[in-house]
């Protein structure tokens, strides 16, 4: 680890929660910004009429700027710490920029924060069918705070202004950093990946957050630069390949010389270094994402121990099926003639069918082989015969 800063730092009665210290708190202490936690005091609050903070934790403080010069908020902060990572490295080097934003807090400091109005956002994707949803699990998500509040018009009138400056932040800031990679003449041996860990709902479903399996909280981004000759031929193309996250770490292996198909017993992704280069695409029919929600309060609700307190969503290019641990009926949803996901089928009999061979699908991946991984495949085959 380079550089890490993950926000909260919190102080309590008996000293920090985090033995470790903030080293964007200690910037910004460095740059006269006071307080104990100036992420949180300037960073993360703006500053209410009456002069006081006003938290960015709270969604009403979303429309205020942050207490913070822009130049001195997050974003700039880490992209300048990842520029003197690269101009240090020697030969070859690995960087995962993280940006927190957009993110809670929802506040951007100036001139973000007043960047984005009503005219700029999207409708909110939601049915009134599925307030109060058939399937309990769903619903005691929905009955979640962040998902009430986000329900609300008002509050999500708040939130996007905030969130869409940020979005447009982090825009930026990979701007400054393409541009230096550009000027350094790095550009020209530099993979690119663009993508996130999560979507947020933003008020869609009648839910905030991420803590569901709509297409909005798992569908997330995903733009790759290869810089080689050899995907000259696909530049500005777009797929619809079902490609995975877990696909990235073979990606890089295979771009940097090495071979993923020998670390396939410890690899789970695909590389998509063929994708990228106008050859195939990963061998899938299904994509996978799993959710446990064991330590929140909906499983005590629910009564249930953390073996039944997961979640796994399997879908393709036109179904998805989500199904839960606890014993509740699953959810199914048509993604061709519903892309917007708002009609659960679930409970539908006409769709016994689909929901079958998803299942049948969802077993098979559950039964892939996961407990070899400290042996390679040729090393097991090597050993065939000789004990």
């Amino acid at each position: 680890v380079w550089i890490r800063d993950d926000g909260l730092w919190a102080e309590g009665p008996g000293g920090f929660y985090d033995s470790r210290r903030s080293p964007y708190n200690a910037y910004l202490k460095a740059r006269g910004y006071g307080g104990e936690n100036p992420w949180h005091d300037h960073a993360n609050s703006g500053v209410d009429p009456a002069g006081d903070i006003a938290s960015g934790f709270l969604m009403k403080n979303a429309v205020l700027p942050a207490h913070v010069k822009e130049e001195d908020s997050e974003t700039p902060w880490l992209t300048r710490e990842a520029i003197d990572f690269l101009d240090r490295a020697k030969g070859p080097w690995c960087a995962h920029l993280s940006y927190i934003k957009p993110h809670w807090p929802y506040i951007a400091p100036d001139p973000y924060a007043s960047m984005f109005g009503p005219q700029d956002f999207l409708p909110r994707r939601a049915a009134a069918s599925e307030r109060g949803a058939g399937n309990p699990v769903f619903r005691g998500f929905q009955n979640a705070p962040s998902c009430q509040s986000m329900s609300r018009d008002d509050v999500r009138d708040k939130v996007l202004r905030a969130y869409m400056g940020l979005v447009k932040q982090c825009d930026d800031q990979m701007g400054v950093l393409f541009k230096w990679l550009e000027d350094t003449g790095r550009m020209s041996s530099t993979m690119i990946v663009v993508t996130s860990d999560h979507g947020d709902f933003l008020g869609d479903h009648w839910m905030g957050e991420k803590t569901f399996f709509h297409d909005c909280a798992v569908k997330v981004p995903l733009i790759i630069y290869d810089p080689a000759p050899e995907a000259d031929s696909t530049r500005g193309t777009v797929s619809e390949a079902l490609v995975e996250s877990i696909d990235l770490p073979p990606t890089f292996l295979e771009a940097a010389g090495g071979d993923p198909a020998a670390q396939a017993h410890w690899l789970q992704g695909q590389s998509l270094l063929p994708l990228l280069r106008g050859g195939a695409a990963p061998k899938r029919d299904i994509v996978v994402c799993e959710y446990d929600f064991t330590a929140t309060p909906l499983a005590e609700r629910f009564d249930l121990g953390p073996e039944a307190s997961r979640i796994i969503m399997v879908a393709n290019q036109s179904w998805k099926l989500i199904h839960f641990e606890s014993g509740h009926r699953p959810m199914l949803f048509d993604l061709v003639d519903d892309p917007h996901e708002l009609c659960d089928l679930g409970d539908s009999p006409d769709h016994d069918h689909v929901i079958d061979d998803l299942y049948a699908k969802l077993n098979a991946w559950a039964r892939r082989p996961g407990a070899r991984t400290t042996m390679s495949h040729d090393t097991l085959r090597d050993m065939r015969g000789k004990s």
